[in-house]
């Protein structure tokens, strides 16, 4: 059997015996919109819940455009030309583009002209987030879970707040787009750290596909709501990255129609978990470094057995990455146990602890293998993860180990797809 894993930018292709028991699992594959440039115009102007936004955008508005960073496949260069057009008697210089890069690293030029398009680049200002800088932002108000948000100063004082991006599946604030382009997006890190806290890491309902009762969700609606003056433009993809649906106009009622629709091509359910799961990390550019490939671990583990193996495909040409502190958090352990213990005890924490903590609990149920033509055995070792040089021997040696009826599952898309058992 041949199967073709979405890894980097040219793809990855597995060859299993035919004699192996193998379940390929994908998201229902949508077609996309016979024409995306129409299709935006027409969310734009027939919205959510709202008014079109040309009705809603005066001439000396100051206007606030969120665009994801260079981790997500919005298709900005089809998306922007379209929204700026239903703006086009704002003059550029009221309009700023704000980078919601959470905690993530700053974009290189090069890296936003090659998102964003050079006419973007040269004739707008451009704000990337600081969650470090409390100097450039502001409190905003405080959360019903106790949470002091504070973001982006500049972003808070736009008339207008524009948020962009794409809905995907989310390991643990159930969907991607919606607010989470202000928190953690346009956010302080005190106030992400305090979302994503050990406490709602550990909450049942902190996982794929699922947003109201979902504590770190729940807050980050809140908190999107609080900033005020927000309209939304979340876009579907398939896995060609093609626009399947365009969902634009009110928040709340945008995005649960986006949610809704992306479920329902996502959610994939299977009678019974695996010995082995082999996934993707969905290629480029979600798969640029180790931190961001948890998401493919997570999606496998939701259908593995206790005891089982994960291996997960993911090109890491960003490394582990050095920027951040999830590496420097995964060294400082010699067991996932330990990792996990030491960050549900560590008080006010780390930054990106999630994204370890979530790696610890994964690792706790399975053995996960990591394959990346970027990454040395040394630190994918360091990193409490086991290398694999090629897929195929990786599987191999597990079948001796769980017998010649082992089940196996494949994830091509990565966490696109959210299994789960029925």
């Amino acid at each position: 059997m041949k199967v073709t894993l979405a890894y980097g930018k040219q793809d990855l292709d597995l060859l299993l015996p035919d004699s192996y028991d193998v379940t390929v699992i994908e998201p229902r594959y949508v077609r996309g919109v016979s024409d995306p440039v129409e299709a935006l115009k027409n969310a734009l102007r027939s919205p959510v819940s709202s008014q079109p936004l040309s009705d809603m955008v005066k001439k000396t508005d100051t206007i606030g455009i969120v665009v994801n960073d260079i981790t997500r496949a919005t298709p900005y260069r089809t998306i922007l030309p379209v929204l700026l057009n239903e703006m086009k008697d704002v003059p550029s210089n009221k309009i700023t583009f704000f980078v919601a890069l959470g905690t993530h690293r700053e974009d290189s030029e090069q890296e936003l002209r090659g998102m964003l398009g050079d006419p973007i680049v040269d004739e707008y200002r451009i704000v990337q987030n600081n969650c470090i800088d409390r100097a450039t932002q502001v409190k905003i108000g405080v959360t019903q879970f106790g949470n002091e948000i504070w973001i982006n100063r500049e972003f808070s004082e736009c008339e207008l707040k524009l948020l962009t991006g794409f809905i995907e599946p989310h390991f643990f604030a159930g969907f991607s787009g919606g607010g989470k382009a202000v928190v953690p997006g346009m956010a302080g890190l005190q106030t992400i750290m305090k979302n994503h806290s050990p406490m709602n890491m550990d909450d049942e309902k902190a996982i794929w596909g699922i947003t109201e009762g979902n504590p770190i969700w729940e807050e980050v609606h809140e908190a999107a709501l609080m900033a005020g003056n927000s309209f939304l433009l979340n876009v579907a993809l398939n896995k060609n990255q093609e626009i399947t649906g365009v969902f634009a106009g009110d928040l709340t009622d945008a995005h649960k129609q986006g949610c809704k629709f992306v479920k329902n091509a996502a959610m994939v359910p299977v009678p019974r978990p695996f010995d082995i799961v082999v996934t993707s990390n969905s290629g480029y550019p979600l798969d640029l470094n180790l931190y961001q490939s948890v998401k493919g671990m997570s999606a496998a583990a939701q259908i593995v057995k206790m005891g089982g193996a994960i291996i997960v495909a993911a090109d890491c040409w960003d490394g582990i990455p050095e920027h951040g502190l999830y590496g420097q958090i995964l060294r400082e352990s010699k067991t996932p146990q330990e990792l996990l213990e030491k960050v549900r005890n560590s008080g006010s924490g780390k930054q990106d602890q999630w994204q370890a903590h979530i790696q610890a609990k994964i690792q706790i149920k399975a053995d996960v293998y990591v394959r990346s033509g970027n990454l040395t055995d040394g630190q994918i070792e360091s990193a409490l993860l086991k290398p694999s040089h090629r897929i195929e021997e990786t599987v191999d040696e597990l079948i001796k180990r769980y017998g010649k009826s082992a089940r196996i599952c494949v994830l091509p898309e990565g966490p696109q797809t959210i299994p789960y058992l029925q």
